[in-house]
């Protein structure tokens, strides 16, 4: 038999081979990650808040679904519950994770980790720690004023004593957080 000839074959087995690729899929973060924003993004606007960020992850022997929402008022315990109480219905009947998870809804908090575009560019003139893989000029830590985004997609920073914001390629950053400054 040739390759590919079996499936010409047993109509079945290619049934059967989707059916555990869908599983795969759904045991796979990123899948979860984007079934579970689709859900998410549209019933957090209808309620008043941003989806901030959607993680899938495994913390010991747990898995975890964290889903945090914002919003210009901030985020008060009552959001988190209200935000729970009403998408969790939605992922039962959608069903994107096919084992045991602990949910969990939670604000961002005043230190938050920028991942997106449209986060950093609503933290602007925020104070930043940029944190990178590999040194750069003997640092892998910055802190400063986030400039924003260039126009390449590198990171801006403004830091003391620079005349001109350090830019950051994407690529070289670990993480982006802000920092709050208690006086």
């Amino acid at each position: 038999m040739k390759h590919g000839e079996w499936a010409a074959k047993d109509p079945l087995l290619i049934f059967g081979f989707f059916k555990k690729e869908e599983k795969k899929m759904k045991k796979n973060a990123k899948g979860v990650v984007g079934v579970v924003r689709a859900i998410a993004e549209p019933l957090a606007e209808e309620l008043g808040y941003v989806l901030w960020d959607v993680e899938y992850v495994k913390v010991g022997a747990d898995m975890y679904l964290r889903i945090t929402i914002d919003s210009e008022e901030g985020i008060t315990i009552d959001d988190c519950e209200k935000m729970h109480r009403a998408i969790d219905p939605l992922l039962d009947e959608a069903d994107p994770i096919d084992e045991a998870y602990h949910l969990e809804v939670s604000s961002p908090g005043i230190e938050r980790e920028l991942k997106e575009d449209w986060q950093i560019e609503a933290c602007e003139d925020w104070d930043v720690e940029v944190r990178l893989y590999a040194p750069l000029n003997g640092a892998k830590s910055y802190l400063g004023k986030l400039a924003g985004l260039n126009e390449a997609g590198d990171i801006l920073l403004a830091v003391d004593g620079k005349e001109e914001p350090l830019a950051f390629p994407r690529a070289s950053v670990a993480t982006l957080k802000t920092r709050f400054q208690f006086d």
